[in-house]
């Protein structure tokens, strides 16, 4: 790896262990506490696909009349990614984005869907998203993390918006949470067999293939520009501590209920 990118990734280090080992994930007993990590998790599903549809139309052509745009390495690399999250397999091999595939999760355990449903049917352009969250009752916490995701998109700025992807969203997600959804989906009769499949496909996929592509993304965007690197590390830093709020949050709503 770069060493610029292992530089980065130190930077972070810490914040990232604070995620992979929060408490949210050993509070999450029942399939009543599922429901509630679903019911805001989602939001972030959504959000990872907006940051990434960003990052396609920024490096590649989505206009008409086509013209070649960027660098051809960089437009392969977030047109793979694309391709995996919008268009992948559900467990019946039917077709699927990620974000359909978690709310077909959801409904499949029991989840509230309308929330996030009714939030995307108010939301008609990237500068109603904070208006649309901030006039519901959307958690703080959650509104929060989709701000900051737009504020990244907002910059204008593609190597940043590469380096939040990379970092900020990819392998999260720990082993045990995967075990234990197991468990949850054996003890309940399979509610939980979609968001199994989602959890154990994220990491195959998302997690090997596509942070692989993203690295090298990130690493072509900010070259061997100090500022552009700079930016990225803080930008990232920013990102996870709204997550690190986003579990804080899960996990209060969890020990409630």
């Amino acid at each position: 790896m770069n060493h610029r990118l292992e530089l980065l990734k130190k930077e972070i280090a810490e914040l990232r262990a604070t995620l992979t080992e929060h408490p949210v994930y050993a509070s999450i007993t029942t399939l009543e506490g599922l429901r509630s990590f679903m019911e805001a998790h989602v939001f972030a599903v959504w959000d990872f696909m907006s940051l990434l549809k960003y990052l396609q139309r920024e490096l590649t052509c989505v206009d008409l009349p086509w013209q070649p745009k960027g660098s051809p390495a960089t437009r392969y690399l977030i047109n793979e990614i694309v391709t995996g999250e919008e268009s992948d397999v559900d467990e019946d091999g039917v077709r699927s984005s990620h974000f359909e595939l978690y709310l077909k999760a959801m409904k499949q355990a029991g989840a509230d869907t309308e929330t996030i449903s009714h939030r995307l049917q108010q939301i008609s352009s990237v500068n109603s998203v904070r208006a649309a969250l901030q006039n519901s009752n959307t958690p703080e916490a959650v509104r929060s993390f989709v701000a900051t995701t737009f504020d990244v998109i907002a910059t204008g700025k593609p190597h940043i918006a590469a380096a939040v992807f990379t970092y900020g969203r990819e392998d999260l997600i720990p082993g045990m949470f995967i075990s234990f959804v197991k468990e949850l989906n054996e003890r309940m009769s399979g509610a939980a067999t979609t968001f199994q499949y989602y959890l154990e496909r994220h990491i195959e996929v998302d997690g090997d293939h596509h942070s692989h592509l993203a690295y090298a993304m990130t690493e072509e965007l900010c070259g061997d520009d100090d500022v552009k690197w700079a930016e990225a590390t803080a930008w990232v830093k920013t990102s996870l501590q709204a997550r690190v709020a986003l579990w804080d949050h899960i996990r209060d709503v969890v020990a409630a209920s």
